[in-house]
């Protein structure tokens, strides 16, 4: 990843990855049709990417409703103590936690801001109970369930 620094990118790769995160299952023959280039040029600049780091991984989208998962928490944390090695702690405490989607250090009134998906209200309990509650150094935590998903989206604006 340290190369991600020095590749500057052109019109022409912003517009593979804008092509890539639309349908990563997209051919090259047709990324390469679709931005105007050969299939070999276009290769070599994903590829040129991958090993950059810009183009991080490849995967695939699943509806968490289809999965009997349906349930979305945003659930804010606040630490005792916000000393770098308690923040790592919490960090690693619940970076191998499935249930956690997202976890995002905040600024303001809480520390961590997580996503958290589960079968039912039960099943938060329980995650809650047996996990979240469990961790050294949380002062607080605030649940909020979501009603609805407005906008989902994992293209980036290139």
């Amino acid at each position: 990843m340290a190369e991600a620094a020095a590749i500057a990118l052109t019109a022409l790769d912003r517009k593979i990855l804008r092509a890539l995160q639309e349908d990563g299952r997209t051919t090259i023959q047709a990324i390469a049709e679709r931005v105007g280039l050969s299939a070999s040029p276009c290769l070599r600049r994903i590829r040129q990417m991958e090993r950059a780091g810009i183009i991080a991984a490849y995967s695939a989208v699943v509806d968490q409703k289809a999965v009997g998962l349906p349930v979305s928490v945003f659930i804010s944390i606040r630490l005792e103590r916000q000393r770098s090695h308690e923040l790592d702690a919490f960090g690693a405490a619940i970076s191998g936690w499935p249930e956690v989607m997202e976890c995002y250090l905040m600024t303001g009134q809480f520390d961590f801001l997580l996503r958290v998906v589960c079968a039912d209200l039960g099943a938060y309990e329980q995650f809650l109970r047996e996990r979240l509650t469990q961790v050294e150094g949380v002062a607080s935590i605030e649940s909020s369930f979501s009603l609805g998903q407005v906008k989902y989206s994992r293209v980036l604006p290139l």
